[in-house]
């Protein structure tokens, strides 16, 4: 092993770097190449480095940035708007879950009470980061299955705040009721004056310091750390403080700068806890807990999207719309790995435990990833045989409209809703199908036809009445689906008038040759419009003015229904 802590830091830096490139040509969350670094740099290929004081450290600071970030994330108004969906599936998945995997671990497996209680518990967990990222990524995460995952990922996040608390009242040894109890009423105390202090402190003294944001950022990386400390001292551990630290500023109007700022030193600590956790991994034991893993693994991936379904099923929602979320509970998450780990420190679980779990955690983040990237095509394959998932009767999440229409308006967002505006002046009958269930709820009030429906649905496509429908109207950039509507539509009805729209050039020019009428390419059009008002106004501030006071009026008119230019995933 190298002596030289610079020189150890160095290396594995320049490995991870190396190791995480090589992940995302493979399009692999970087978590996994962190391990895979920490396996290289481990004793058991490189010895460069071992687990020293300082990289503990490291570790211990990149888990509490990390809980501090998610915690800034957390939206409680998600789970408010969707309620009953957001805790029956959030609680629901967590009991079952937990419950069948200690079943296979305690009698399928023979391990003892404790270690399966910790497997079942970690199973329970879906990766927030991961999952949330790649819903971004596929623009998905205002569909109503990208809301309700959102919302029992809160639930499971507060789940997992109870676990953490659990574990550090039980840390001396075996449980002590007595001691539970003190130690839950310490935290419930702590919560609650955490909650007064950020509704009534926090705002007016964040407001004046956010007036620097130097010290807007030196202020939020001392609360956390002072919350990790303060929670440390009362016997919790230092995840629930920097956890909670990062809910209480959630509500503030600086959470997504405060979240910015800091990730990029979250992502530099953060990647010393999952390398340790690699070099941690103990392959003497590999044979003895392959096939265990592998189970393990199959059950995330098949039990916790067929349990999540057959809850969503239950409460009336289709079986798209149960499917879609349901594939995004099947990994593991960082959140696993923490309470493995903490459950190692407190001398609950050994080291190959840790490896075991990690190793599922592996198998389920790498299989996950492209079972999300790819649900649309896998939904398509499977959906005939999905229909026992779906309750008989009117669908929650189903808005059906009779008639005929002469236009159908696919997305009622920005663009959509210029749009809508025109065709309402021509007196076409339009139908409006879109995704977000805010959007089709606001519909709905103004009493205009609409629909709650995504483009990639190959159900919803066949059943829409086309033969008789003059124009489509598709405002989604989606390519893949774009091409599929112009195809089953053009099937259809020869003389439909396709309007779709694209991102690049070349996409473009593809559903051209599909047969497209016209493609809308937004980011050209926005330059056509400003030198349309230059041609037209010239150097006339009297003109810009009339035209700003209208522009003005729109504006605020689209923020008063929530449309909004979508965020990027941090």
């Amino acid at each position: 092993m190298i002596d030289s802590i610079f020189t150890q830091l160095g290396l594995v830096i320049i490995i991870a770097t190396i190791v995480a490139a090589a992940l995302r040509i493979l399009k692999q969350p970087l978590i996994i190449g962190y391990i895979i670094t920490g396996i290289l740099v481990g004793p058991l290929v490189f010895n460069i480095t071992g687990e020293t004081e300082i990289t503990s450290v490291f570790a211990k600071l990149g888990i509490a940035f990390l809980l501090f970030i998610v915690g800034l994330h957390l939206d409680p108004d998600v789970i408010k708007k969707l309620g009953k969906v957001s805790i029956v599936t959030g609680l629901g998945q967590v009991v079952f879950t937990s419950l069948i995997g200690f079943l296979i671990a305690y009698v399928g497996f023979g391990f003892d009470a404790i270690v399966s209680l910790y497997i079942g518990l970690t199973l329970t967990m879906s990766s927030t980061i991961i999952i949330m990222k790649l819903l971004s990524d596929k623009n998905d995460l205002e569909t109503l299955y990208g809301k309700i995952a959102s919302g029992f990922l809160i639930v499971q996040d507060i789940v997992a705040i109870f676990i953490l608390m659990l574990i550090s009242s039980v840390a001396s040894g075996g449980f002590a009721p007595e001691v539970f109890i003190t130690t839950m009423m310490s935290g419930i105390i702590l919560f609650v004056g955490l909650l007064i202090i950020s509704k009534y402190l926090l705002p007016p003294i964040v407001e004046h310091i956010a007036k620097s944001t130097e010290l807007l950022i030196l202020f939020s990386l001392s609360w956390c750390l002072a919350l990790s400390i303060l929670f440390d001292t009362f016997g919790f551990s230092i995840e629930i403080g920097a956890l909670l630290a990062g809910i209480t500023l959630a509500g503030l109007p600086y959470a997504y700068e405060i979240s910015s700022r800091i990730k990029p030193l979250r992502d530099f600590f953060i990647i010393m806890f999952f390398i340790i956790l690699g070099s941690q991994m103990q392959f003497e034991y590999l044979s003895e807990f392959i096939v265990p893993a592998l189970i393990f693994s199959l059950f995330v991936f098949v039990g916790n999207p067929l349990i999540f379904m057959v809850l969503m099923g239950s409460l009336g929602f289709t079986k798209r719309n149960s499917f879609m979320a349901g594939i995004t509970t099947a990994q593991i998450s960082e959140f696993s790995l923490i309470i493995i780990a903490l459950g190692v420190s407190v001398g609950h679980l050994t080291k190959p435990i840790l490896g075991f779990v990690t190793m599922i955690g592996i198998i389920t983040i790498l299989g996950s990833t492209y079972m999300i990237m790819y649900s649309n095509k896998i939904y398509k394959k499977l959906s005939k045989h999905l229909k026992i998932f779906e309750r008989k009767g009117k669908k929650l999440d189903f808005n059906e409209h009779k008639g005929k229409y002469d236009i159908i308006l696919f997305g009622c967002d920005r663009m959509g809703f210029s749009l809508l505006k025109t065709l309402g002046k021509l007196k076409h009958k339009t139908l409006v199908v879109d995704y977000n269930p805010d959007i089709i709820m606001n519909l709905m009030k103004h009493e205009i036809p609409s629909r709650y429906g995504d483009i990639d649905d190959p159900e919803l496509i066949s059943e829409l009445k086309l033969k008789n429908v003059k124009m489509i109207i598709s405002t989604i950039p989606a390519f893949e689906a774009n091409i599929n509507l112009l195809k089953a539509a053009k099937r259809r009805n020869k003389k439909i008038i396709m309007i779709t729209n694209a991102k690049k050039i070349d996409e473009a020019l593809e559903l051209y040759r599909e047969g497209a009428d016209y493609v809308i390419m937004p980011h050209f059009l926005g330059a056509e419009h400003a030198s349309h008002i230059l041609k037209k106004f010239k150097v006339n501030k009297t003109k810009f003015t009339e035209k700003q006071a209208k522009h003005i009026k729109e504006l605020v008119t689209r923020k008063k229904i929530g449309q909004e230019h979508p965020t990027i995933f941090k």
